[in-house]
């Protein structure tokens, strides 16, 4: 039964972070933006943190818990999660860069380069302290290092949705309180069961769970719960709607249902003049809603008016 559900908790692990990884590089490519950028590093680090020093961890006792002896074992596991820890840096500090753009606030140099410094400096005294074999155990001192980071990391990334700079913020008040709240919360819950582990197989597999799924929820929400239209550049009059259609790969038959919601017309209406049945109007709908990340007529309405018809 065990051993089914660590299966079935490694696949949602790639699933999640395929679904990641795949949602901010969509963002990217969409909006040509840094922050977004800096959030497919985010994934890319996270998650590559989530399967070397995590399910590293899995393959480790796995392969080699019968071949080694106990002492060997645990120290093969404490290196295999320090070597690990850069990735988690270099994850924290996309996710702070992501946040400080996304509110029009951008990392200086030598702030990356102090934040790199002292967290590397940390990574060596963590490494130290678990080569002095003092009395407490190496898995009890990086889990705290690692709840006591993101706490400290997540926090300043809320912070800085929460409180943005003197430039705009893609993001309006409402969907930076969703964004903050629910970062804080995620972070909550895995320091929680993290904090509770005690080298029971069923509390791994739940922190297991949430890492994944929590790292998954930023593009998750940026793609489908905010409306991202105020990143799209305003044209200066000379974008054709067929520019509109091929930017955000609009088909045809979409471009027509677009062309009628812009002369007022309902998913009835449309249905008769076009000669299809409604549900194909309404699923018409929808993916253009997601193409072009609005959430309503009156969205998609707004953002066609730029457009030179």
């Amino acid at each position: 039964m065990l051993n089914l559900l660590v299966y079935i908790v490694f696949l949602f692990s790639v699933a999640f972070a395929s679904a990641g990884i795949i949602l901010a590089t969509r963002l990217r490519n969409r909006y040509k933006t840094e922050y977004f950028s800096a959030l497919l590093y985010f994934q890319v680090f996270i998650f590559a943190f989530g399967f070397y020093g995590i399910w590293g961890q899995v393959v480790i006792k796995t392969f080699l818990s019968e071949v080694v002896s106990t002492e060997l074992l645990a120290r093969f596991l404490d290196i295999s999660v320090l070597l690990g820890l850069p990735f988690l840096v270099f994850a924290w500090l996309m996710l702070i860069r992501f946040s400080g753009e996304l509110s029009g606030i951008k990392l200086s140099n030598w702030f990356i380069f102090w934040f790199l410094l002292i967290n590397f400096l940390a990574i060596f005294g963590l490494g130290f302290l678990i080569a002095q074999q003092n009395d407490i155990k190496p898995v009890v001192l990086i889990r705290y290092y690692y709840i006591v980071l993101s706490f400290i990391y997540t926090l300043t990334a809320s912070a800085v949705i929460l409180f943005p700079g003197r430039s705009r913020s893609a993001l309006n008040k409402h969907e930076s309180i969703i964004l903050a709240a629910s970062v804080i919360l995620i972070t909550v819950c895995q320091s929680l069961v993290l904090g509770f582990y005690r080298d029971e197989p069923w509390t791994g597999l739940i922190f297991v769970f949430l890492f994944f799924a929590g790292n998954s929820f930023l593009p998750l929400f940026i793609n489908y719960g905010t409306s991202l239209s105020p990143l799209i550049e305003k044209p200066a009059g000379d974008l054709s709607f067929e520019d509109f259609c091929l930017k955000f790969e609009i088909s045809p038959r979409e471009s027509d249902i677009i062309r009628e919601i812009c002369n007022g017309l309902s998913n009835k209406e449309i249905s008769g003049k076009l000669f299809i049945s409604l549900q194909t109007v309404k699923d018409h709908t929808h993916r253009i809603y997601i193409k072009t990340n609005v959430r309503s007529r009156v969205q998609l309405i707004n953002l066609i008016k730029v457009v030179k018809q």
